[in-house]
């Protein structure tokens, strides 16, 4: 078997669903790295919060963040390969007048190396990882650049409405995505920001054919991944809609080790 390059979505997929890495998962994945594929975070949640599964994993290799507007090298800030593309501050500022008439807990904008919020919320207990101190308030004076993405925390049953609200109002500008499991965001990043971006990126640095990439997901931002994937794998408790397009559907959840007890039978490693 050629080596593989194994792209992971977290929430949904490599993550159960107490938001943590479980022991049967570390030990596959550690498995996969002594046989020689690569592995690589491509998640639609910013560093910050992404960090600890990283480094819980051991990686070295390239991060996928913010739904694919982030490539980076975590070890090197100077890595060449690395990438960044911004969504337009107007814009960003601009969604902050979606509250007036809309159920959104909160609106935050990241940029690569700081987070703004219009309010203290906490989505999980992760989320902020030093309480209060973690974000400063969001609004024109404090956001003075543009910002990788822009997240809205409603629950799902929000996400439709709104979603139509921001295309309404951007149209083109944006691309608009969900993520968080057991945590639904919608997240507004640059128009052609999606996740296969990111994993071509580290194809091509670690000379990857397409047909040895290997993504797992869950949910509609990892369409484009599943889709360019030489073999796209769906969590059993992924969408329909994107289980349509894949090549496979694990037969357990990711709070069963879905995606663990598969990589293990695909690539031999029991």
């Amino acid at each position: 078997m050629n080596k593989k390059l194994i792209a992971i979505d977290l929430d949904g997929t490599t993550l159960n669903n107490q938001s943590e890495i479980s022991e049967k998962t570390k030990s596959v994945f550690k498995k996969t790295r002594e046989a020689g594929h690569t592995i690589s975070i491509v998640t639609g949640r910013p560093y910050r919060i992404s960090k600890q599964f990283y480094q819980q994993l051991g990686l070295d290799t390239p991060i996928v963040n913010f739904n694919g507007a982030l490539c980076h090298m975590p070890a090197d800030q100077n890595w060449k390969s690395q990438y960044h593309l911004t969504l337009e501050r107007d814009i960003a500022l601009d969604m902050l007048s979606l509250k007036k008439n809309l159920d959104i807990h909160m609106i935050c904008a990241e940029v690569k190396d700081a987070f703004y919020a219009d309010k203290f919320y906490e989505p999980n207990q992760n989320f902020f990882p030093n309480g209060k101190d973690s974000f400063m308030t969001l609004n024109s004076d404090t956001l003075k650049d543009n910002p990788t993405s822009v997240c809205l925390f409603t629950p799902k049953e929000n996400q439709q409405l709104i979603t139509q609200e921001l295309i309404t109002r951007y149209g083109n500008d944006i691309e608009v995505r969900t993520w968080g499991g057991e945590t639904p965001c919608l997240e507004v990043v640059s128009a052609g920001v999606q996740k296969a971006l990111g994993v071509e990126r580290i194809a091509d640095v670690y000379g990857f054919s397409q047909k040895d990439i290997v993504a797992f997901g869950d949910e509609d931002n990892d369409y484009e991944m599943i889709q360019y994937a030489g073999h796209g794998v769906v969590m059993q408790n992924g969408i329909d809609a994107l289980k349509k397009i894949s090549d496979d559907i694990t037969p357990l959840t990711n709070d069963q080790d879905g995606l663990a007890v598969y990589l293990e039978n695909y690539l031999n490693l029991a």
